[in-house]
C-alpha cells in the first residue's frame, strides 16, 4: 500500500460497469490502474478520469499474465451480452477462466485481495425462484450461451479452490441485470435495446410474449454493492447476489420506456432465442446482512438518467 493509499486493479475496468467503478475508486482516493482489451469498453467512458494523478489505464487482454504491484484486484473484464459473447464464443470462454487464472496468479504473488464479477446466469434458466445463493442452477453446457455461463461458473470454481488451496482472499458476487448511462448502444440488452428502438421511433422488439421477468438494479447501487462486499470482513467470500429484487415482466419494461420517452414506438413480438430464463430475481438476502446493503434507485428514476444519457450519444 503506497503511500497509505490502496493500489486496485480493475479489469475491463473501461466497461460500462468497470468505468462507473473506476470513478468511484478514484474518487475515494485509491491509484486505480484501469486494464482493458478494449473489445466492449471504450476510453470515452473513463475520459473524465484521464487527467486524474491516481488513474491509469493500460491496454491489456487478461487472457495473457499481467505484472503489477497492487492491493485489490475488481476482475470485471468479460463481455456480457449475447451479441458481444457470442461473437467469438472460444474467446469469451478463455476470457472467464484464463483471465481468473491469471489474476488469481497475480493476487497469490502480490498477496492481493480479489473480487470475482460472476453473474446470475451462473444460475442458467432457474427451476426456483427467486434465486438463492446455494442453488447450483440449471444450465445448458453445450447451449450457444454457455461458453457465458459455463465460463463463469468455472471461474467461481477457480476462485474457490485458490481460496482452499493457497489462503487467497477473495469476494465473489453474482451479478443480476444492471442498467445506467455507458450501456453499449448495440449490445442487445433489453434496456439500451428498448431505449434506443424507442428514442429511434423504431417498433420495440419482444421475445416471446413478453411475460418473462428481469430485475432491473441501477449501476450506482451496483458499484456500491461491490466497494462493501471488497470493505466486508475476510469470512465474507460470497457467492452474494447483488441486485435489484423488485420483479418486472419485459411488457411492463417496454411500457415504462414508452411512456418515458414520450415515444409513439409499437410493440412487435418475435420467437424466444434458446436458453433465454423466463424468470430471473436475486434473493438478497446475504447482501443485506452482510453489506447492509439494498438497491435505493427506482426503476422510472434509473431510467431516466438512462434515457438522457442515450439521448445525448445516440
Amino acid at each position: 500500500m503506497k503511500g497509505g493509499r490502496k493500489r486496485v486493479l480493475v479489469t475491463g475496468g473501461a466497461g460500462f460497469i468497470g468505468s462507473h467503478l473506476c470513478e468511484r475508486l478514484v474518487a475515494a482516493g485509491d491509484d486505480v490502474l484501469c486494464v482493458d482489451n478494449f473489445f466492449t469498453g471504450t476510453k470515452d467512458n473513463v475520459a473524465g478520469l484521464l487527467d486524474m494523478s491516481n488513474f491509469e489505464i493500460m491496454r491489456h487482454d487478461v487472457t495473457f499474465p499481467l505484472y503489477v504491484e497492487v492491493d485489490e484486484i475488481y476482475n470485471l473484464a468479460c463481455p456480457a451480452s449475447p451479441i458481444h459473447y457470442q461473437f467469438d464464443p472460444v474467446q469469451t470462454t478463455k476470457t472467464s477462466v484464463h483471465g481468473a487464472i491469471n489474476m488469481l496468479g497475480l493476487a497469490k504473488r502480490t498477496h492481493a485481495k480479489i473480487f470475482q464479477a460472476s453473474t446470475s446466469e451462473v444460475y442458467g434458466d432457474p427451476a426456483i425462484h427467486p434465486q438463492t445463493e446455494d442453488y447450483n442452477g440449471n444450465v445448458n453446457p453445450i447451449g450457444p450461451r454457455a461458453c457465458y455461463d459455463e465460463g463463469k461458473r468455472c471461474a467461481e470454481t477457480l476462485f474457490f479452490d485458490y481460496h482452499r488451496q493457497h489462503k487467497l482472499n477473495i469476494r465473489v458476487a453474482r451479478i443480476f441485470n444492471t442498467y445506467g448511462p455507458r450501456m453499449h448502444p448495440n449490445d442487445g440488452r433489453v434496456v439500451s435495446n428498448f431505449i434506443v428502438q424507442a428514442l429511434s421511433g423504431k417498433p420495440i422488439t419482444l421475445y416471446g410474449d413478453g411475460e418473462q421477468t428481469r430485475s432491473f438494479c441501477y449501476v450506482d447501487d451496483l458499484v456500491e454493492a461491490f466497494v462493501r462486499l471488497m470493505a466486508a470482513p475476510d469470512d465474507v467470500t460470497g457467492p452474494m447476489n447483488l441486485g435489484n429484487p423488485v420483479e418486472f415482466t419485459i411488457r411492463e419494461l417496454a411500457e415504462t420506456v414508452i411512456d418515458l420517452t414520450g415515444s409513439k414506438s409499437t410493440l412487435e413480438t418475435h420467437p424466444l432465442p434458446q436458453d433465454d430464463p423466463m424468470q430471473r430475481q436475486p434473493d438478497i438476502s446475504l447482501a443485506k446482512k452482510h453489506l447492509e446493503w439494498e438497491p435505493k434507485i427506482q426503476l422510472r428514476q434509473g431510467l431516466e438518467k438512462t434515457i438522457a444519457y442515450f439521448d445525448a450519444v445516440l
